[in-house]
């Protein structure tokens, strides 16, 4: 089973959220902290992974709102 993502990825100027696989962004914002926002309460709707990419396209600290397929492991207990 794949894992679903929604990645927050630049265009042009702007930001965008665009689900894995999609050919085209699904909604664009002029500032990244708005793009956040929205992806996050949609990685949370759907339990999907958040990838968020810089400008120049490298992955920034995804974050899984779902059943993560490699959960850290417990270092306290």
């Amino acid at each position: 089973m794949t894992r679903k993502e929604q990645h927050v990825i630049p265009n042009g100027d702007r930001w965008g959220i665009k689900k894995d696989g999609a050919e085209r962004c699904s909604k664009v914002f002029d500032r990244k902290s708005d793009a956040m926002d929205y992806g996050r309460d949609l990685a949370r709707r759907q339990g999907a992974e958040l990838i968020p990419h810089k400008k120049d396209g490298t992955i920034q600290n995804p974050n899984s709102y779902g059943n993560d397929s490699c959960p850290p492991k417990d270092r306290k207990h």
